[in-house]
């Protein structure tokens, strides 16, 4: 009989990890529990936390395996959401532990536009440094655990000017923010939301300050093209993110 999902979600990724690799896909670790299996200063206080739902990103060629894979290790597919969907997210349900798995495909789609095609190629269990900050910054509503998360991201991975598995790709991140000024405003309230929480932690601030000043400075320095610079001059009179809804499991309660 096919164990079922673990109580632990860390210990879960695991188990999701080494089934993914039997059958040769890739999904990439993302959100909370793919910080601390990246940044060893989330599995300790003060920054230690409890997590909940699973997030993945996906090659798009490996959909269809996935979607073979997660009920064979004991998830409820949330049919309705997968038809309509499917082809750029999936949801899967834990029914036993409440927990849903997201799953991205090629492309991240919250309040911001994240491009992960060609990003998804490596044989680690997470999305990269740089994408996992970007996934966390992007977001409009951050919380102070989206804020603890980044905090470990930053204390544990330096700021380079090139692509490098430990450490945060400032380059690409400025291009990202160059290309969208949306996304580049998000990033700019949630950087200093950071600074904000950084004086209720007891961390080495200064690491993360500087490194906060070296990823900043490489986004401002970016050229911006004409539709930014248009986009701009609007500003915060137009919203500039989107509000994703929530997708409820046919599985919680109403």
């Amino acid at each position: 009989m096919t164990q079922g999902p673990l109580a632990d979600p860390i210990e879960e990724a695991g188990r999701i990890a080494t089934a993914a690799r039997a059958v040769g896909v890739k999904p990439k670790l993302l959100g909370g529990a793919g910080i601390h299996l990246s940044s060893p200063s989330a599995r300790k206080p003060p920054l230690r936390r409890k997590y909940g739902d699973l997030d993945y990103a996906i090659r798009k060629k490996d959909r269809q395996a996935v979607q073979a894979l997660f009920p064979t290790l004991g998830y409820e597919a949330n049919e309705q959401f997968n038809l309509m969907q499917g082809d750029r997210r999936l949801y899967f349900y834990d029914v036993d532990h409440s927990r849903q798995v997201d799953i991205f495909i090629d492309i991240i789609q919250m309040s911001h536009v994240i491009d992960l095609r060609g990003r998804l190629e490596g044989d680690g269990p997470c999305a990269s440094p740089s994408d996992l900050l970007l996934s966390k910054l992007q977001i409009f509503e951050v919380n102070r655990k989206d804020l603890v998360d980044l905090t470990a991201l930053l204390l544990d991975h330096p700021i380079v000017k090139s692509s490098n598995e430990d450490c945060i790709d400032c380059t690409y991140v400025a291009k990202v923010a160059a290309d969208d000024w949306g996304m580049y405003r998000t990033l700019q309230e949630n950087i200093g939301k950071l600074r904000q929480t950084l004086d209720d932690l007891d961390v080495d601030r200064d690491v993360v300050r500087s490194r906060l000043d070296e990823l900043w400075s490489a986004v401002e320095t970016q050229p911006k093209p004409l539709k930014w610079k248009l986009r701009a001059q609007v500003g915060d009179r137009m919203r500039w993110y989107e509000l994703p809804e929530e997708v409820r499991s046919p599985y919680q309660p109403d």
